[in-house]
């Protein structure tokens, strides 16, 4: 497998969420290794989107998106869900790719001990907080390097996918900037996630 590298990572995050469709993300932990393809993605800026953790500047929380590239954004959700990030753009502008569904290309035991209430292996890694889950990442990955050769998170460019395979959206969950088709999903995979419309309750989904 080929490594994506930092400088096509250290670019507007737009552009990285189209090269991270069909790229594959590898978690190495005591109890094994997951590997995942992923499908679904939703870009995020900073001060130009208010969806964006990053929207009214730099906090302890989100210093990890203002970079460098390729490292991981982990945050907390609903008091129970971790969602993850790849960090883009290039250093000091913030910027992520929220990381939504995948396919488990490997370890799927292991998925799967992970997820138990899933009963579809499609669905292992299908949402935000499912794909974290089966591979096993928490907070304490938070500013992990993706592509650091001896991380135990690894990023790696997968089989191309094609511009007719790819469909585009409005992100999942936001209360603002609604409007934006930033999420993007590799068409015909059963592990894209279900859209659902924003709105007060979902405003901390976004990046």
């Amino acid at each position: 497998m080929t490594d994506l590298t930092r400088s096509e990572l250290a670019r507007d995050p737009l552009r990285v969420a189209r090269c991270l469709l069909g790229s594959e993300l590898w978690s190495t932990s005591p109890e094994g290794e997951v590997g995942v393809r992923l499908v679904e993605v939703e870009a995020y800026r900073g001060g130009d989107d208010p969806a964006s953790h990053c929207y009214r500047g730099r906090t302890a929380r989100n210093s990890v998106m203002f970079g460098p590239a390729g490292h991981l954004y982990v945050y907390f959700v609903y008091g129970m869900h971790f969602c993850i990030n790849v960090v883009c753009s290039q250093d000091g502008v913030p910027g992520a790719v929220l990381l939504r569904a995948g396919e488990v290309l490997s370890g799927a035991a292991l998925a799967r001990n992970r997820r138990p209430a899933v009963r579809k292996d499609t669905a292992l890694a299908s949402g935000p907080a499912r794909l974290a889950g089966v591979l096993g990442i928490t907070r304490e990955h938070n500013g992990t390097d993706l592509v650091a050769g001896d991380s135990s998170l690894r990023l790696f460019r997968g089989a191309e996918v094609g511009d007719e395979e790819v469909r585009s959206g409005p992100r999942v969950g936001v209360s603002t900037a609604t409007e934006l088709p930033w999420r993007s999903w590799v068409h015909g995979s059963p592990a894209v996630s279900s859209y659902r419309r924003g709105g007060r309750r979902r405003v901390r989904d976004g990046v």
